[in-house]
């Protein structure tokens, strides 16, 4: 059976909120409902599936957030929808389903994407072993990493996110003045983007918010040299060479060459490859390494064709490290800011990247780029997209 190719049509996302931000008011389902319905109302699609990136599933977005947002969308009830849960590549992850469902031929149009509201994770309660305990109860947090930890887990995998990147910093020198420069460079890399309009059909406004909350113009290294450490005391890893907490949602619809009849319009861009890659949950921020040379090489593409990449800014020192190990021009890396300054909701990000990078080609007439992000408990995805017009 011959191979169908899965394209890009469309892609969306709401503005990225602050923590306790202006999105703060807005339920999970309802901001992936939001972007859904956006993305539907540019592009009107008959859409076969909807697959759906969530990281916390915890809270109001329990229940298959996917098939909740559909529903709330107004999609059809006959349309299918599934929610995918690979952490910070939640979303990635879905475009990639999506893309393999096109190219399998069981379906025609898929609407991928993710959301996630850090600031509504609740806390939660272990139940007792035993009805009632004599003792309290801690109720934990579902914002970001470890909780409820099996005691079978080796305690060096289940170290905090930002310790895993001290440890990452250590092993290739990655100096706090480099990664200080790395994060300044995304904030005004992001504001120069915002200012010259590159954002704005990209973008879904929600509650009154129609930029990323979190950009900072004026940053600088000066600046982000006068913060203390976070993690370590004598540690390079602070809150601004690092990606906040973050509300937000995004959308990226999928479908097959025939599908262009269907939509009334032509791709904007080809999924060629795909990659995944494991290795020891600490060292999590390196996974994106071999994630992108394994879509490379499924795509046939080696990196001196590669003319642009959007790798998500978890920390600073994972994407100098990233960028250190390809061995690639910086310049071409999150040409308009990354996560450090837009904002990292977990399950939405890996939709960003995507809808970035196939605008990113378009814009500078590149053939090919790299979608790259990393995944806590020691993963990597990446995708290769070919840039339809520059093919021609």
């Amino acid at each position: 059976m011959e191979t169908m190719t899965a394209y890009v049509y469309a892609a969306t996302r709401t503005p990225f909120g602050r923590f306790n931000g202006a999105l703060a008011g807005v339920r999970p389902d309802d901001l992936a409902a939001h972007v859904i319905a956006a993305l539907l109302a540019k592009t009107p699609a008959p859409v076969d599936e909807v697959i759906w990136g969530n990281a916390n599933g915890a809270g109001e977005e329990n229940r298959n957030v996917g098939r909740m947002a559909a529903l709330l969308a107004g999609l059809p009830t006959s349309v299918p929808g599934s929610t995918v849960n690979r952490l910070c590549g939640s979303s990635l992850d879905a475009a990639m389903l999506a893309s393999r469902a096109i190219e399998t031929g069981d379906a025609e149009i898929v609407l991928a994407g993710g959301v996630e509201s850090m600031t509504r994770a609740p806390w939660v309660l272990p139940k007792p072993a035993k009805g009632f305990p004599p003792g309290d109860l801690t109720a934990v947090s579902t914002t970001l990493g470890w909780r409820l930890v099996n005691p079978r887990m080796p305690k060096e995998w289940t170290i905090s996110l930002g310790e895993c990147n001290e440890q990452l910093q250590e092993k290739f020198k990655i100096s706090r003045v480099r990664q200080d420069e790395f994060a300044a460079r995304s904030h005004q890399l992001a504001a120069r983007a915002w200012d010259d309009g590159f954002y704005d059909d990209l973008i879904t406004p929600i509650e009154g918010l129609t930029r990323d909350e979190g950009v900072r113009p004026d940053s600088s290294v000066e600046k982000l040299a006068a913060l203390k450490p976070s993690f370590r005391k004598d540690g390079t890893i602070t809150a601004g060479n690092a990606s906040p907490l973050s509300d937000g949602a995004s959308a990226v619809l999928i479908g097959s060459e025939a599908a262009a009849d269907v939509l009334g319009q032509q791709p904007i861009a080809a999924i060629r490859g795909r990659g995944a890659f494991a290795l020891d949950p600490q060292e999590f921020g390196y996974a994106p390494v071999e994630a992108a040379n394994r879509a490379l090489k499924r795509a046939g593409v080696t990196w001196d064709q590669v003319g642009a990449v959007e790798l998500n800014e978890a920390f600073a020192v994972q994407s100098l490290v990233c960028v250190d190990a390809w061995g690639i021009d910086p310049e071409i890396v999150n040409s308009k800011g990354g996560a450090i300054a837009i904002g990292h909701p977990l399950g939405a990000s890996g939709g960003r990247i995507l809808g970035t990078l196939a605008k990113v080609l378009r814009e500078r007439n590149e053939r090919y780029g790299v979608a790259a992000i990393c995944i806590g408990v020691g993963q990597g995805l990446a995708v290769v997209l070919e840039n339809v017009a520059a093919s021609r």
